[in-house]
C-alpha cells in the first residue's frame, strides 16, 4: 500500500539504535529523505548505509547530543536547508535505567532521564513548528512508553514519558490550526534485535540482561494477551501510520499502544 510517503522529509531523533534504527529503516522503504540525529556517529552512519540500501530517497546525519542547546534545531535545519521543509518528525530519543523508586536515588540519574527523554522532544519540536506552519502541515510523533501509565522499576523514566504524553497532546491542540497533526505511539518492551541493531552508547550496550534479563521478559509475556514481545519493526508500523497524512489524516492527539494488549489505555 501506498503510504505517500515517497520523498517525505522524516527527522528521526535518536535513529541510530533499537527502535530508532527500525523506525529509520520503516521510512527508508517508502522512499523517503530522512535526517537522522543521535549522539553516536559511528552507529548512525552504519544505519544511514542501512537506509538507502532499503530504499531512501536520501539520508543525512546529523551528530551531536540533543540535549545541548541548538542541536534539536540543528538537525531540524538540516532537512529544510537540505530539502525546503520538514514533513514528519519522529521524536523518538530516549534513555532508561531500571530501578525501584525507592532505590534510585541519583540525582544525576534523574536529570539524565528528563533531559533526554523530556527536553529533547521540547526542543525538536519547537525546531520543526515553524517550518511545518510554514508549509500548512506537518505530522509529529512522540514515542513515549507504557511505562507512562505506571510500571515496576521505571518511576523516573515513566514520569518523563507522562510528560511526553501531555506535551504531544498540547501541541496537537496548539497546531492542529495549522495543519499540524501530533500523536503518541507507546511500545512495550523492544528488546534489540541482534549486536548490530544498538551501538555503544545506547542503553542496551551493557547488555539485554543487564537491562531487561529473560526472567523478566517472561513476567511482563504473563499479562500480555498476544504472549509475544514488541520489535522494532512494530513500533514503526505505527509510526508510518501516523506520519502518513493519506492514512491518518484526521488522527491527532491520539496514543496508540504498541504492546500486545499488556496496557490497553
Amino acid at each position: 500500500m501506498d503510504l505517500g510517503l515517497k520523498d517525505a522529509r522524516v527527522l528521526v531523533t535518536g535513529g541510530a539504535s533499537n527502535i530508532g534504527r527500525g523506525i529509520v529503516h520503516a521510512f527508508a522503504a517508502e522512499g523517503s529523505r530522512v535526517v537522522l540525529a543521535d549522539v553516536d556517529e559511528e552507529q548512525a552512519e552504519r544505519v544511514a548505509v542501512e537506509a538507502l540500501e532499503r530504499g531512501a530517497a536520501a539520508v543525512e546525519v546529523v551528530a551531536g547530543d540533543l540535549t545541548t542547546e541548538g542541536e534539536a534545531q540543528r538537525a531540524a535545519d538540516r532537512a529544510v536547508e537540505t530539502w525546503g521543509g520538514v514533513d514528519v518528525l519522529v521524536n523518538n530519543a530516549g534513555w532508561s535505567v531500571p530501578g525501584f523508586i525507592a532505590k534510585n536515588t541519583d540525582r544525576a540519574n534523574w536529570q539524565k532521564t528528563v533531559e533526554i527523554n523530556f527536553f529533547t522532544a521540547i526542543a525538536a519540536t519547537q525546531a520543526v513548528l515553524g517550518p511545518m506552519r510554514e508549509q500548512g502541515r506537518g505530522s509529529i510523533v512522540f514515542i513515549a512508553s507504557e511505562s507512562a501509565f505506571g510500571q515496576i522499576r521505571q518511576g523516573v523514566y515513566g514520569a518523563t514519558k507522562a510528560a511526553v504524553v501531555a506535551l504531544a497532546r498540547t501541541t496537537a491542540r496548539e497546531h492542529g490550526r495549522h495543519g499540524i497533526r501530533s500523536n503518541i505511539v507507546c511500545p512495550g518492551l523492544v528488546v534489540p534485535d541482534g549486536p548490530e541493531a544498538v551501538g555503544s552508547k545506547s542503553l542496551w550496550a551493557v547488555g539485554k540482561d543487564n537491562v531487561f534479563n529473560d526472567d523478566q521478559a517472561q513476567y511482563l509475556l504473563k499479562d500480555t494477551p498476544l504472549g509475544r514481545l514488541t520489535s522494532a519493526e512494530d513500533v514503526a508500523g505505527a509510526v508510518l501510520f501516523l506520519a502518513s497524512e493519506r492514512m491518518s489524516r484526521q488522527v491527532t492527539g491520539q496514543l496508540f499502544s504498541v504492546s500486545g494488549g499488556y496496557t490497553m489505555p
